[in-house]
């Protein structure tokens, strides 16, 4: 009969191992980070375009846009990574792993990112639309600083939300060889003939990260909130 008395830490997780190997697990870290916000930035930049052209008038500027977070949602992102390092060669087009680790998320996120937006976007009332339109405000300045402010704090959770997903999926990267944290956890497993342990400390590195991006999630929502109160 199984008595968790019975059971010792070390048996899985070998702490004087772990404290060994931290500084080179962490030092993968900063190319998590980069790789986690560079990619972010670059879903903000086209999602908030996919979200206008989702909500535009036009056919020419909906149904592109409809079509590619279609695609994007439905395709793994792993997938993706290896179309962009180990297909996309094929064509002379090469990038590399950091390179396609940062289009790959940036790409990909961007179609989770861009319905945000649309939904945030069409939860401000029209009524906001017709009073800049009645102060001779152009569309663009009514969408910078009349409807984004609004719109911003009410996406800032499901925001935060793909960002956590994004830093988490980094690890992903590892498969095509850029040194972030999962991959030197990889490493150090190998060499050491303990995996688990390597496995178990990179999760109590990203635990951390994770609660941090939360921290500043609350800031920002009480940064913008005075928008909504308004």
């Amino acid at each position: 009969m199984f008595n968790i008395e019975d059971v010792d830490v070390s048996d899985f997780f070998d702490v004087q191992l772990a404290i060994d190997n931290l500084p080179f697990i962490v030092g993968g870290l900063p190319m998590t980070i980069a790789v986690s916000f560079l990619g972010m930035a670059i879903g903000l930049i086209i999602g908030l375009f996919l979200a206008l052209g989702r909500n535009s008038n036009s056919r020419l500027l909906r149904w592109p846009a409809r079509l590619y977070i279609s695609f994007m949602r439905g395709t793994p992102i792993l997938v993706f990574l290896f179309i962009l390092y180990f297909g996309l060669p094929v064509v002379g087009i090469e990038f590399t792993a950091f390179q396609a680790a940062v289009i790959g998320f940036g790409l990909n996120s961007a179609a989770y990112i861009a319905e945000i937006n649309r939904a945030a976007l069409n939860s401000v009332p029209s009524v906001q639309w017709e009073s800049a339109k009645a102060l001779g405000l152009s569309y663009w300045k009514t969408l910078q600083h009349v409807i984004l402010p609004q719109a911003t704090r009410i996406s800032i959770p499901p925001l935060t939300n793909v960002f956590l997903d994004l830093v988490k999926a980094t690890s992903l990267a590892a498969v095509i060889t850029v040194p972030e944290l999962f991959q030197k956890a990889q490493i150090a497993g190998g060499r050491s003939f303990d995996t688990l342990t390597m496995y178990l400390l990179v999760a109590m590195i990203y635990w951390p990260l994770c609660i941090f991006i939360s921290i500043f999630q609350e800031r920002l929502e009480k940064r913008f909130s005075r928008y909504i109160k308004g």
